[in-house]
């Protein structure tokens, strides 16, 4: 981000219970002791529909992980981006992008304008109470900007990218009025998120990006993060 960049809990179910009496008449244990059995394996199986319906709602949540061809600095975050994503109901591969261009996954990144973190949000997007450099935090600056850059551009991807950079009101503006930084950084960005929209293994414009000098940005995060 550059001149402007970057902002569900889940109910449990009330166990149902059986009410007690309190006392049971010798008289009366062996008609409830299979009753009693029945209850018990009853509840059993619905703990266990319940648990693989948590497990399936996990699994909603957190959407898809990314494509494969993002670098391995921005693939050590795969599972936060999806449920990031999945916050700000974004694409996944849309954000990995954005984190892609903007810190190849170092979360201490800063870059001379003064943007930090992961989505190189700037300083005046945050409370004076939060930590710019959080991961979730960072997050979730920078991907609700990016959401509202996405809104602004009626979900064209590029144009919302070029918003990113640029600031939203770019978006309005003819590509001839973009700043250079803006019209490269939708150049890479929308071939990166068009080839992880089809799952693409690699990406030709990816390449491009490192060979342009984001190699160097991603052996910087690669060495943050300590990867092999």
């Amino acid at each position: 981000m550059n001149s402007a960049r970057s902002v569900p809990t889940s109910r449990r179910k009330r166990r149902q219970t059986v009410p007690s009496s309190g006392c049971l008449s010798g008289f009366l244990l062996p008609p409830i002791i299979p009753l009693l059995f029945g209850l018990l394996l009853a509840s059993l199986t619905s703990g266990g529909e319940e648990s693989e319906m948590r497990l399936s709602a996990a699994s909603v949540s957190t959407g898809s992980l990314i494509a494969p061809l993002f670098t391995p600095e921005v693939q050590f975050w795969a599972t936060q981006i999806a449920t990031w994503s999945a916050e700000h109901d974004l694409d996944p591969n849309l954000a990995a992008t954005v984190m892609q261009i903007e810190s190849c996954g170092h979360p201490s990144a800063r870059s001379s304008a003064g943007a930090m973190g992961l989505f190189q949000v700037m300083p005046y997007h945050f409370q004076p109470f939060e930590d710019a450099y959080d991961p979730a935090t960072n997050a979730r600056r920078g991907l609700d900007y990016l959401r509202r850059a996405l809104e602004h551009a009626n979900g064209d991807a590029r144009l919302a990218l070029a918003g990113y950079n640029g600031g939203i009101g770019v978006i309005a503006r003819s590509e001839a009025r973009w700043p250079a930084e803006t019209r490269r950084y939708a150049y890479w960005g929308s071939g990166i998120y068009a080839d992880a929209q089809r799952g693409a293994t690699e990406s030709p414009r990816l390449n491009e990006w490192l060979a342009a000098g984001g190699k160097s940005l991603c052996q910087k995060a690669h060495l943050r993060l300590g990867l092999p």
